[in-house]
């Protein structure tokens, strides 16, 4: 009896346990406080948008021309760049070598085109005079072996085939000599012009290939193109560089002396935006810590939202007018990619009449596009 007594007692305290714990579940989580209060408008009537912060020259993912693996990273986070920097190299064995076979094909084809400009060369002037010497010598011998047959008066003691012989010589030795002196001539002229221009353009082939090849070699050194900050480095050496976007840039660099805020204004309120209204940005964690802004220009294409605050009441689904302003970066201790509140000043929203609109009117010329609405 004492069991049944007991039993009874466990389940009507189940019971009661059960429905304290269903009442407990069903009472609305208290609010989380913020970690911040939000900044109050400095305008009576104005419109808010969130803005994230980036370089002026905008936040520039710096890749590679080509493909290869990283050899040194020459900057860190952080550091000063100018223009023309190195940022980080790839590797340039190959090109090294290729580098020094284009600088002997240089050599080869300057050597070459010296060598015509040099012509003659006394070695070879000196054979051919004596080549003409001895021609002209050959020439004055016939000569005087047929004025010798010549000079007989009788006619009977000289054979006739024997005088046509003679002068047959002569006009032989003569040939000699001219072809002599005409091989003598074409030395002493040196080159042809024509194989001087051949030899010319080989030259500037060479120096061509030289400094194609160099400039090669400078594109495996990844150079800043501005003057500015380097914001982020996420490659390593011994790393494989991939040429073209990719989803991590390489190096991040941008001129930060003058920061830019993008401002999402969603696009119900983009009408209301002026260029050049007063605005003032305010430091998210610190509301105290604000400064005004400068409009720089609007980006006229208006884009999904993509920087969300966090917001409960926040649509996703919206499109917003993305407007530039500029700050020193001296007038808050703020960085680039960082979240900022901006407020800009605008002509306040005329209320709504509430007298019904006016029931449309058909158009006659409706029908021709489809029917009247």
């Amino acid at each position: 009896m004492f069991v049944r007594y007991i039993v009874t007692l466990i389940a009507v305290a189940g019971l009661a346990f059960a429905i304290t714990r269903s009442f407990d579940s069903r009472r609305p989580a208290p609010m989380a406080l913020p970690v911040a209060d939000p900044a109050s408008p400095p305008f009576e009537s104005y419109v808010a948008g969130s803005g994230i912060v980036e370089a002026s020259s905008r936040n520039i993912a710096v890749g590679t021309p080509v493909p290869g693996v990283v050899t040194s990273v020459e900057v860190e986070p952080g550091q000063s760049v100018r223009k023309g920097d190195p940022l980080f190299r790839l590797d340039a064995r190959e090109l090294t070598a290729e580098l020094a076979i284009s600088n002997a094909k240089v050599l080869a084809a300057e050597a070459d085109l010296q060598r015509l400009r040099d012509l003659p060369r006394p070695e070879d002037v000196a054979p051919l005079v004596a080549k003409v010497a001895e021609a002209q010598a050959a020439l004055d011998d016939a000569q005087s072996r047929l004025s010798m047959w010549e000079s007989v008066n009788d006619p009977r003691a000289v054979a006739r085939d024997e005088l046509d012989r003679r002068r047959y010589a002569v006009s032989l030795a003569k040939a000699q000599v001219q072809a002599a002196e005409a091989n003598l001539t074409a030395i002493k002229a040196g080159a042809w012009a024509p194989d001087l221009a051949i030899a010319q353009v080989a030259v500037d082939s060479a120096k061509a290939e030289v400094e194609r090849v160099r400039t090669e070699l400078d594109r495996l050194v990844v150079r800043s193109p501005v003057d500015g900050e380097v914001l982020q480095v996420n490659v390593r050496a011994g790393e494989f560089a991939v040429a073209g976007a990719a989803a991590t840039p390489q190096v991040m660099v941008g001129a930060v002396d003058v920061l830019h805020i993008r401002v999402d204004v969603d696009e119900n309120d983009a009408w209301r935006v002026k260029a050049n209204a007063p605005a003032r940005t305010f430091l998210r964690g610190n509301t105290s810590l604000s400064t005004p802004v400068t409009f720089v220009r609007f980006e006229p294409f208006v884009v999904p939202k993509r920087s969300l605050t966090g917001d409960s009441t926040e649509r996703v689904d919206t499109r917003v007018l993305q407007v530039i302003y500029a700050f020193d970066r001296s007038a808050l201790p703020v960085y680039v990619g960082q979240l900022m509140d901006v407020y800009i000043e605008a002509d306040p929203l005329e209320k709504t009449s509430a007298t019904p609109a006016p029931e449309p009117v058909a158009n006659p010329s409706a029908g021709a596009r489809g029917g009247a609405s």
